[in-house]
């Protein structure tokens, strides 16, 4: 439908809060020289272009998403930065780069389309000895979550695990956690949930003739509330993890 297009091209918000936590992750990594990045799902690559500039290194990025693609690549052309970023239209379920191909691996709200485990199971492979694998992640915040936020989150990602879980997973799948840390309540509604309540509010008034269209507003309203109800137990996380110098080989 026209207004879930809407919704998803007016909440797209460019704001410094938002890299304050990228660049947060990225400084908890050791100094590389111009490291080689791949970006998985960068999107219209805001996240790219921080990397390239934090580097100084090569960042390719990955999305399945032509348009958003285009647009990082005018954006880095823009910024000087075309030297250092390099566009791929290919899926996290089909990377096929070389084992060993890249000092860091990043992840920023995009792992959950294959699985938190799954992810770090697959990806590492591409990840040199000694590299590095930063993922942002949906956490639950507190164990026994209420039923209500439980169910929704059953229904949108029912991969969500506590942050504990998460640290097991790390260990369990050969990395070494370096550091992790949690987004501030604060950030969520800056970044995403004000604006997106603030766009609902312009929408109703347009599509106030249009049953279909109050239906999913009202939806996306529901997703507004329950985060101000339920704020407290589910947010996100940035993981940095390290592959063990003494890795084995990934077949």
């Amino acid at each position: 439908m026209e207004i879930l297009r809407e919704i998803r091209e007016g909440v797209r918000v460019e704001n410094e809060m938002r890299l304050i936590y990228t660049r947060e992750a990225y400084h908890k990594i050791p100094e590389i020289s111009t490291p080689r990045i791949l970006d998985i799902g960068c999107g219209r690559g805001e996240v790219t272009l921080e990397l390239a500039r934090l580097s100084n290194g090569e960042v390719i990025g990955l999305d399945i998403n032509q348009t958003s693609l285009n647009e990082l690549t005018k954006k880095a052309e823009e910024n000087g930065l075309s030297d250092q970023i390099h566009v791929m239209n290919r899926s996290m379920h089909n990377m096929d780069f070389h084992d060993e191909s890249f000092d860091i691996l990043w992840s920023e709200g995009s792992i959950f389309m294959i699985g938190f485990e799954q992810g770090l199971k697959a990806w590492r492979r591409f990840i040199r000895p000694g590299g590095f694998l930063v993922v942002h992640e949906m956490t639950w915040l507190q164990e026994y979550p209420p039923q209500e936020i439980l169910g929704h989150w059953v229904k949108v990602y029912s991969g969500i695990k506590t942050d504990y879980a998460n640290l097991q997973l790390i260990t369990d799948c050969g990395y070494e956690l370096i550091d992790h840390f949690q987004v501030p309540e604060e950030a969520w509604w800056h970044d995403y949930y004000g604006p997106l309540e603030a766009l609902i509010l312009q929408l109703f008034e347009k599509y106030a003739s249009n049953p279909e269209a109050l239906k999913v507003l009202e939806k996306v309203q529901h997703e507004v509330d329950l985060y101000r109800k339920y704020s407290k137990w589910y947010g996100s996380a940035f993981y940095i993890m390290m592959k063990p110098v003494n890795a084995e080989h990934a077949a």
